[in-house]
């Protein structure tokens, strides 16, 4: 029987605060780099944060396997996840559609994730960050598509070598992952488009 901790903490208004997220995720998408608030939260159990959770209920159902990192895989979270919004917890990185992480420093190489395939490269991992802030960390000079001239982020924490993975996982297109960071009430999205420039520090 589900726990009151399971039970509650999901959208308060489902269907419109679904949508709100996930267009505030598309919108980032489309413009890397740039900060999109987010006032729809959850209040999924610890250490998963109120805007991750959003994500996840926003963006996974039961046809997408969720992998959590060894901070958000415990009983709680795994549940919470199940109940609100179906999706099936995996262990195995390349069989997730999407990926949770509450360290992001301690996150396995993005290359351990589903790439996806040349004919099919949609069928990769797109991956959640819970980050403590957008400009405390070493900057990252971004260009790309969706991005006039160049943009400037500075999250921290991130994966180790960050920039050196990220390099290769633009040579990876069109296959390759792309990234969702969150903070406390903003989304900055990373799709494998974007390009870090040369000399910048990302870990």
């Amino acid at each position: 029987m589900p726990t009151t901790a399971v039970i509650q903490g999901g959208f308060r208004a489902p269907v419109f605060d679904a949508q709100s997220v996930f267009r505030a995720v598309m919108d980032a998408m489309a413009r890397p780099g740039s900060h999109r608030s987010v006032s729809a939260v959850t209040l999924p159990p610890a250490p998963m944060s109120p805007l991750a959770g959003a994500v996840a209920l926003a963006l996974c159902d039961h046809d997408t396997p969720v992998w959590l990192d060894r901070q958000l895989s415990n009983v709680d979270v795994r549940n919470w996840l199940g109940f609100h919004s179906g999706a099936p917890v995996t262990s195995i990185a390349t069989e997730a559609h999407f990926a949770f992480a509450a360290a992001p420093d301690e996150l396995v190489a993005l290359e351990s994730f589903a790439q996806g395939s040349q004919d099919y490269p949609d069928r990769s991992t797109t991956i959640v960050l819970q980050v403590e802030s957008f400009d405390a960390g070493p900057p990252l000079v971004l260009a790309g598509p969706g991005i006039q001239r160049t943009a400037t982020v500075a999250p921290t924490p991130m994966p180790r070598h960050f920039t050196a993975q990220w390099r290769q996982n633009g040579a990876r297109f069109p296959r390759g992952v792309d990234l969702i960071l969150v903070s406390r009430d903003e989304i900055v999205c990373l799709p494998r488009t974007t390009r870090i420039g040369d000399g910048q520090a990302g870990g």
